[in-house]
């Protein structure tokens, strides 16, 4: 029996994680009773009652299987670790918050079984705040249209992944990975379902600016380094522009000796332009460096504190 390994990472889920416990099980009972499959929780240092609750899941089914971590390492870090545990012969990434629909697993083993290694969830469709799936999706086509490799638009990473999509994941030597588009890089041929993502029922969100602006940017540092020559090509354009603009103040003067007065007013709009942009693009350069210190550095993607069931 070919074996289907299911990883949520989860973070202060306590009213979520038994009842995806539950709908997995199902699936796997009713839809998939073919395959046999484990189910990996990593918590990311859980300060609820989410510990507890898979220990006690853990303890009642063989096949759940919990890693603890001894500290909160991110939304990014987290979820990979997770991935590279799995022993499946394919491995599916399921949210804890239940707004990666389980009722879909079935659908993606069968595409996986027609032989693609990549099989990706795109939510063309959200029940979440229009405002919020409008920017999601800005963002996905700038990721898109800056990447030197083709993105997929409206992929959280929902998705199930062949067992050599997983070798090639632990192959790498990176602390701070961008998943989403590692997966795109290396170029297998993927199959895509589309889905309608639920609105969050239980619970809140762990996401708030930061941690949305972090994902943002790494996808971007990570794949692109088409930022670093915009600021190039700017500031040879605007020095350009601020060139003929003096040029033609100097002649106008020159001119107009007696009747034109200058003034203060656009050496001061100037100043804040330019320094505003050169702030802006200073930012830009520090994300490419700040994400080269993390790589360099080589730390751990996770330590855990303790595993139970494997």
């Amino acid at each position: 029996m070919k074996k289907i390994s299911i990883v949520s990472p989860c973070y202060n889920e306590e009213q979520n994680v038994e009842l995806l416990y539950e709908k997995v099980k199902q699936q796997f009972a009713v839809n998939l009773k073919n395959y046999e499959y484990e189910h990996i929780f990593i918590d990311n240092f859980s300060d609820d009652e989410t510990p507890s609750i898979l220990r006690k899941i853990a303890s009642k089914d063989k096949n759940v299987k919990v890693i603890f971590n001894s500290r909160n390492f991110g939304h990014i870090r987290s979820p990979f670790y997770g991935l590279l545990q799995a022993t499946g012969d394919a491995t599916m990434l399921l949210v804890s918050d239940l707004q990666d629909p389980p009722e879909l697993i079935p659908e993606f083993v069968k595409k996986w079984e027609q032989g693609y290694k990549i099989v990706a969830g795109v939510k063309n469709q959200s029940e979440e705040s229009r405002l919020f799936f409008f920017i999601r999706r800005l963002y996905y086509k700038l990721l898109d249209s800056l990447s030197e490799v083709r993105m997929i638009r409206n992929y959280t990473g929902f998705g199930i992944y062949d067992r050599s999509i997983i070798e090639l994941l632990k192959s790498l030597d990176d602390p701070y990975p961008f998943f989403r588009g590692l997966i795109c890089e290396f170029g297998f041929d993927k199959a895509t379902i589309s889905y309608i993502q639920p609105i969050r029922k239980r619970g809140f969100t762990k996401n708030n600016l930061y941690t949305l602006y972090d994902i943002g940017i790494l996808g971007l540092t990570s794949h692109s380094k088409k930022l670093l020559r915009l600021v190039t090509l700017t500031g040879f354009m605007l020095g350009t522009i601020s060139l003929l603009v003096s040029i033609f103040y100097f002649s106008y003067k020159l001119i107009y000796w007696d009747s034109f007065t200058i003034g203060i007013a656009p050496v001061v709009f100037g100043l804040f332009f330019f320094s505003s942009v050169q702030l802006f693009f200073l930012g830009i350069i520090g994300e490419y460096i700040g994400n080269i210190y993390t790589k360099i550095m080589n730390r751990p993607i996770v330590v855990e504190r303790e595993r139970v069931n494997f």
